[in-house]
């Protein structure tokens, strides 16, 4: 297992609703409860510029496939797929939040499993 992720307060619990109202699949539940068992909680000032959570965009590499891609993950009122704003409780966001630029992730993507890389972090203004 990677280091544990490092995430806010807020984000925390919200992890922990969206998964306690069975929003994920099982494979999912199972790995997010476990990360958040040794998630570091931190304050937003102190949260590391390099890790990924609400209003950052994200390049993301999948090793499947060998493609990188950006993400721009918002708060959940704020999200327009078709913007390339993504909720910080979609798919994408949750197998990347806590992370940090160069980790390596296997996450269960309801459509298999898949190997990504965080390439680069930046901050988001709306």
């Amino acid at each position: 297992m990677l280091e544990p992720i490092v995430v806010t307060t807020g984000i925390y619990d919200a992890i922990k609703d969206h998964v306690r109202r069975k929003r994920v699949t099982k494979q999912e539940e199972t790995l997010l409860l476990e990360q958040l068992k040794h998630a570091k909680q931190v304050l937003r000032r102190d949260l590391p510029k390099d890790v990924v959570t609400v209003n950052r965009v994200i390049t993301i590499k999948d090793h499947q496939d060998n493609t990188e891609q950006d993400y721009i993950l918002v708060p959940t009122t704020k999200a327009k797929v078709k913007k390339n704003k993504h909720s910080i409780l979609s798919e994408i966001a949750l197998a990347t939040v806590g992370y940090k630029v160069g980790d390596v992730i296997d996450y269960p993507f309801p459509s298999g499993e898949r190997k990504i890389e965080i390439l680069k972090v930046e901050p988001f203004e709306a």
